[in-house]
């Protein structure tokens, strides 16, 4: 047998809620992880009192007391464990695992009996059931009746509200009532919220993030009471579950997080935190109303009857010492991200809603980008339950700490958004990913391109452009032809083909693109601003005082500190630059005259040349189309043929034609 024995899928019922989780027994103690909350039990092996074995819902149960009179159950074994969980008993803990029946008959007469924390009812010696009294959040009396009433979860379809036992009057001792005895029991150990002296403390108007607004907060020693305008919340010290203290990115303000399970609620909605906010200025005297010796025997030096100091850490310090829960601060990530905290065990969001994830609920994480901006990235987190969350608008100077930190605590890294073969470079563009959209728009533009190259294939791909042709280049003879009503056949065929077709396409025709200034490279190079010549002298001292600062970090610091640099030390450096204005000037004259950039004229000579060369070949080419003609007229430049061709239209248009040609000027 080895040193430990494991169990996964192990049950422990929480206020008629079945929570899963891990129990591990080894030589030094026993502990039960709950997978929901991650809270931690552990019961030394010194002081296990008694073990007990026994057939529940589940399978078959654990019972276990310890010497403190604390009790813990545990559901969900199998038949086969019990022998060596019992030798590891015997051997390890010299405590007996006996086995007890529980009564099953369904009788409702029988005999409460109080054992520590629990209520049990027995039938004949056999437990038939069992009521943890740190459950009970009432008891009222009656005549011959107690009722107990049970606090609520939202975890649970179906739960428990009361239970009322008859208890019948005693004959024997009559001084003492024993309904008002069985009150005093359950009471001694249930957990009801009721206010049985003065607080230890007050805390006035404290700004609460969550629940939102002004509270009072009354420190008593078993539950913390929010005092506000609207609302009042009791909050027993047994749901607090963590303590968190996280510096503000202003680093002038504190938020201090209480997670409560289960939560405070108001109506329909449930705060699982409550989240303080303070001012590191702040400062509080503090006196507690007790005297010295009760503090000191309560709280073992932890607190002291005067305090003084900055008011967040008044409250942290008297939340702990009540609450005996440490206090989580964030863990070796230097860096911000807004409101998102990276901890030596998980994260916590602290904005609505409040989010604490650990590490080992966390399935993935991921890097994207900013679906905005590409200043910043996204961190998706992926639970092993399902959940995702994503954090959005994070900084990008942030990406590096936060990927070498995630790394580092070897969570699962999903490869979206990063450069292939670069996992620590940031990529501004999803290139390993297929964008339809992208795609398309490719593939669009290059049919366009296509269609302008050539007026055949943009006819022939079927490309349709919703275009009016505008026919200025028609010949005289065509004009002529057809308003004397003769036709030759070319000239047929083509009608007929815009007969068929419907739609006249025309390809767009291009304009020349404007040729580029040419850059004189053989002349005096430009001059520096006289911030750029500070900048070239400044660089190394600003990497030298900040080691490992990026290429932008050293643009943004150096701005900076050129703003903050006086009148004086600017006037020397608007002198530099101004002399090297001057030596520019200079040589630029003298480099123009002694014929620099006198090659780049020759081209302007020559296209204007091209330019009325083209005019000449142009009017020369009308004048030799009107003497082909044969005729007096020209057709009017007005002539306009639109893309709706029809037998219908086709024959409107000739009259119209006609017309035209009579009211065209005749030479």
């Amino acid at each position: 047998m080895g040193d430990t024995l494991e169990f996964n899928d192990i049950y422990q019922q929480v206020k008629g809620s079945w929570n899963d989780g891990r129990l591990r027994f080894s030589k030094q103690n026993i502990v039960y992880k709950s997978s929901k909350t991650g809270r931690v039990d552990s019961i030394a092996a010194s002081d296990l009192d008694f073990a007990q074995w026994r057939r529940v819902c589940l399978g078959h149960g654990i019972k276990l007391c310890s010497s403190t009179g604390h009790v813990y159950k545990y559901d969900g074994f199998k038949d086969t464990d019990f022998e060596k969980i019992s030798e590891f008993f015997k051997v390890n803990y010299k405590v007996e695992l006996t086995e007890k029946d529980m009564c099953v008959k369904g009788w409702n007469w029988g005999t409460a009996k109080f054992s520590g924390p629990l209520l049990s009812f027995d039938v004949n010696d056999n437990p038939a059931f069992e009521i943890p009294l740190s459950n009970v959040s009432q008891c009222a009396t009656g005549k011959n009746e107690v009722t107990l009433e049970f606090h609520q979860t939202d975890e649970t379809e179906v739960s428990l509200m009361e239970v009322r036992f008859y208890v019948p009057p005693s004959q024997s001792d009559e001084r003492q009532d024993p309904v008002e005895a069985f009150a005093q029991n359950v009471l001694s150990k249930a957990d009801v919220i009721q206010a049985t002296g003065d607080a230890v403390c007050i805390f006035k108007e404290l700004q609460c993030l969550t629940p939102r607004g002004r509270y009072d907060i009354r420190i008593y020693p078993t539950f913390l009471h929010l005092h506000g305008k609207t609302f009042d919340y009791k909050i027993p010290y047994t749901t607090v579950l963590r303590l968190f203290l996280l510096p503000h990115k202003d680093q002038r303000q504190m938020f201090f997080v209480i997670s409560l399970d289960p939560p405070i609620k108001q109506g329909q909605t449930r705060y699982h935190f409550l989240i303080l906010l303070f001012s590191k200025e702040e400062d509080i005297s503090l006196t507690l109303n007790m005297s010295e010796e009760d503090v000191e025997r309560k709280f073992e030096g932890k607190l002291s009857k005067n305090m003084s100091g900055s008011l967040y850490e008044m409250v942290s310090r008297v939340m702990k010492a009540l609450v005996n829960r440490k206090i989580t601060v964030p863990g070796n990530f230097q860096g911000f991200l807004w409101l998102l905290y990276p901890l030596e065990r998980g994260f916590i969001y602290v904005h609505k809603p409040p989010v604490h994830l650990r590490f080992e609920e966390i399935s993935c994480v991921n890097f994207a980008r900013g679906t905005t901006t590409t200043r910043s990235f996204d961190f998706e987190i992926e639970t092993k339950q399902g959940n995702q969350y994503t954090f959005s608008s994070i900084e990008r100077e942030e990406y590096g700490k936060l990927f070498d930190f995630v790394n580092a605590k070897k969570l699962n890294i999903k490869n979206r958004g990063f450069k292939e073969g670069k996992p620590n470079e940031y990529s501004d563009s999803d290139e390993d990913q297929h964008d339809a959209y992208l795609e398309r728009m490719k593939a669009e533009g290059k049919i366009r391109e296509e269609g302008n190259d050539s007026d055949d294939s943009d006819e022939e791909s079927g490309e349709s452009f919703p275009l009016i042709r505008y026919d200025s280049k028609a010949s005289a003879s065509e004009s002529s032809e057809e308003g004397s009503g003769s036709e030759d056949d070319s000239a047929k065929k083509k009608k007929e083909k815009k007969k068929e077709k419907k739609v006249v396409k025309e390809k767009k025709e291009r304009k020349p693109r404007k040729e580029k200034k040419q850059k004189d490279t053989g002349g005096p190079k430009r001059p520096m601003s006289a911030y750029m010549l500070w900048l070239n002298a400044s660089r190394e001292r600003i990497k030298s005082e900040n080691p490992g600062i990026s290429i932008t970090e050293i643009s943004k610091k150096a701005g900076e500190m050129w703003r903050q640099l006086g009148k004086e030390d600017k006037e020397e450096w608007d002198a530099k630059a101004g002399e090297a204005k001057r030596q520019y000037d200079k040589a630029k004259k003298e480099y123009k005259e002694s014929g620099g950039g006198a090659s780049l004229s020759p081209k302007k000579e020559k296209k204007k040349a091209g330019k009325k060369e083209e005019r000449k070949r142009k009017s020369g080419g009308g004048e030799k189309e009107r003497e082909r003609s044969g005729n007096d007229s020209f057709k009017s430049k007005e002539f306009i043929e639109t893309s709706e061709s029809s037998s219908e239209s086709d024959h409107k248009s000739k009259s119209k034609r006609k017309k035209v040609q009579r009211s065209d000027i005749t030479l």
